[in-house]
């Protein structure tokens, strides 16, 4: 016979009472449930079990109650891994007058958990539940027109979570408020704490540090005596100090929410603690302690089916295992992390893991590895600043729409006035023949005007266009080119010379510890040292040459037809002009340092025909020295001043094995020491 845990006994007893009450109430009777559900998270069989067990008679079919017990269902069993019975469920809601909405949030909850963007499907629920919760005075909607708050707040957190997840953080922030609106609406103290902790998430991303601390202060306040929303806070509070690069506080705040989570007996929220503990644990070098906790977590967010903590988890678990060059569990690790797939709404999210895995497997002199991780990274990078300006574009073209619409409307009503005064003078037309004949002609003179002013509407869409691609095509912080600008610049080559390869010299440049500057100074000192480190580039490359901002803190020089000793010449000047003075910033004059890669193309000189590369591939090698040059030290330059190989597949391959045709000789470096 199974025994229950004692909280679930104790709960049991508490339920029976709570649903006499509950019977006469359906705020009582919605507050029970809320209760069930969120228990499910930790104990999805018992609540099943408890839910069936305390089914009344006003859920059962054709009763007013039943949509609300329908959800509840759903959502345990969604919990308990039962997605197939979830959708006959969600099918049995979408049947009733009442039930939209519901059945929308139940399939984009279904979604969520299994790794798929949910938020259009949480809009089609918002916008269900928004006829009975129309912001503005949630607290008359939820006591006077039957709204369901905490459905729309769940539809809210899923678009909260995707527009977080797409870095679009002041949409995240207004999902959030109005979220808290609801919350506090319907005097939920467990919804209002995470909401607080959502918007204290979300304004720390964007630099409101003060405003995050003070409504993580409020959601502490909000979860006094709750034990789980109390874990969830310091989960939130973990998570924006991670952020702010303070691990000690991030651990600590870990920690306490990982006891509360223990104290409430909630085994699935304790192992969301530990999964992000063990990063914590791995950035203050506790490297064992953070493989220990992703042990003892990872088992429990698999029984649970945490899809989105088990892929983070085992990101962790790979860059630990790196840390202590434990290269095949890493590469293990990582095969589990790409099983999950990329949901395209975790671009951002992506991308961050990408750059971290490329800067800890350099760390590790693992060149081929960081290489692929940083390609990828961008890769990521470009296609989510495509669908930015792509979706600019159609805003812009809306724009311009809507007022020729408006244009073409007025249009239509000055010729239907005009017409109902001719059809009026017709009456009197001997009287008034000359007047008709001036309306006539004030008629066409209106035609033409009207159409002049649409043609200047569309020369000036077309302008704005125009004006919007070449906007796409430069940095606006630093107003140098963009890698679209550069790609550009490499296809039209390629197409004019497409058998010749690719043929000059590049130099790839890397800010040396730019994260400690965001990190330590703030982002606005941050973008003074891009800003300053653009301009001093600039100042030492030629008129003729192109640079480029290839990605955060790193930037790209082509230079045409420039032999190696001038490159050579060239990537010393870069050096000591980045590095021979300090940069002001607001907070105060910083010491930089960058590291350098360079090479001149065809590898093998004017010799080197059967060496001639895909543009692609050369960037390939610069990126490779430049990884050289920062695992020897970083604050240098390294150049590549002879290749031996008789090919272009042994060219290939001593790529792939970098180290190893630099120690047989196969590869020849040039070292550049930068400024002390």
């Amino acid at each position: 016979m199974r025994r229950w845990p004692g909280w679930i006994v104790g709960w049991a007893l508490l339920t029976t009472c709570w649903l006499a009450a509950a019977a006469a109430d359906p705020l009582a009777e919605d507050a029970l449930l809320a209760q069930i559900t969120r228990r499910a998270y930790d104990a999805p069989e018992a609540m099943l079990a408890e839910l069936q067990q305390r089914w009344p008679a006003q859920a059962h079919h054709g009763q007013p109650r039943e949509a609300a017990w329908l959800l509840a269902r759903g959502r345990i069993l969604l919990q308990a891994g039962q997605a197939d019975a979830a959708e006959a469920i969600a099918e049995q809601l979408m049947s009733l007058p009442d039930g939209a909405g519901a059945s929308w949030l139940l399939r984009a909850l279904a979604l969520e958990r299994a790794g798929k963007p949910a938020a259009p499907l949480a809009q089609r629920a918002l916008t269900e539940f928004d006829k009975r919760c129309p912001p503005g005075d949630e607290r008359r909607a939820v006591r006077e027109m039957g709204c369901d708050f905490r459905g729309a707040w769940e539809a809210l957190r899923l678009q909260q979570r995707e527009q977080y997840a797409q870095g679009a953080f002041a949409l995240a922030e207004s999902s959030s408020r109005r979220s808290l609106a609801l919350a506090r609406g319907g005097e939920d103290k467990h919804l209002a704490a995470i909401s607080l902790g959502m918007l204290a998430v979300a304004l720390q991303s964007q630099d409101k540090i003060d405003a995050a601390r003070a409504e993580l202060r409020a959601a502490e306040t909000e979860a006094a005596g709750d034990l789980v929303a109390g874990a969830r806070v310091r989960n939130y509070e973990g998570a924006i100090e991670r952020r702010a690069r303070d691990m000690a506080a991030a651990r600590s705040a870990f920690e306490a929410g990982l006891l509360l989570a223990e104290q409430a007996d909630a085994p699935h929220l304790a192992a969301v603690l530990r999964s992000n503990l063990v990063d914590s644990y791995m950035h203050q070098g506790m490297l064992k302690e953070a493989l220990a906790a992703g042990q003892r977590a990872l088992p429990v967010l698999q029984r649970f089916g945490d899809r989105f903590y088990e892929r983070s988890l085992h990101h962790n678990l790979a860059v630990a295992h790196i840390k202590l060059r434990q290269f095949e569990q890493a590469r293990l690790e990582l095969m589990r992390v790409s099983e999950f797939g990329v949901d395209p709404s975790d671009f951002v999210l992506r991308a961050r893991e990408l750059r971290e895995l490329a800067d800890t497997w350099a760390e590790a002199g693992q060149f081929k590895e960081a290489l692929t991780a940083l390609h990828a990274e961008r890769e990521l990078t470009d296609r989510a600043n495509e669908r930015n300006r792509a979706a600019a574009l159609e805003e812009l073209g809306r724009k311009y729409d809507s007022a020729a619409k408006q244009r073409d409307l007025d249009l239509l009503a000055r010729d239907g006035q005009l017409k109902d005064q001719q059809l009026a003078n017709q009456q009197l037309a001997q009287k008034v023949g000359f007047a008709v004949g001036a309306l006539l002609l004030l008629s066409l003179g209106l035609v033409v005007v009207t159409l002049v002013r649409m043609r200047r509407a569309q020369a000036r869409l077309t302008a704005n266009q125009r004006l919007l691609r070449a906007q796409s095509e430069r940095d606006p912080l630093t107003d140098l080119s963009n890698r679209r600008h550069f790609l550009a610049v490499m296809d039209q080559r390629t197409r004019e010379q497409p058998d010749e390869g690719f043929e000059g010299a590049l130099m790839m440049i890397d800010i040396d510890h730019f994260k400690n500057i965001n990190d330590w100074h703030g982002h606005a000192a941050g973008d003074a040292v891009i800003v300053e480190v653009a301009r001093r580039i600039r100042a030492a490359v030629r008129e003729s040459d192109l640079v480029v901002r290839w990605g955060g803190e790193e930037f790209l020089v082509f230079s045409p037809a420039l032999p190696g000793e001038d490159l050579a010449l060239m990537a010393d000047r870069v050096l000591r002009g980045i590095g021979g003075e300090t940069i002001d910033t607001p907070a105060g004059p910083l010491r930089v340092t960058a590291s350098i890669g360079f090479a001149s193309f065809p590898l093998g000189g004017a010799a080197g025909a059967e060496l001639r590369l895909h543009w692609e591939q050369a960037v390939n090698w610069a990126d490779m020295v430049l990884y050289k040059a920062k695992a020897e030290g970083r604050n240098r330059g390294v150049g590549i001043t002879a290749v031996e190989a008789p090919n272009a597949d042994m060219l290939a391959s001593l790529l792939q094995d970098f180290d190893g045709a630099c120690l047989n000789g196969q590869v020849q470096l040039r070292q550049l020491p930068g400024p002390t």
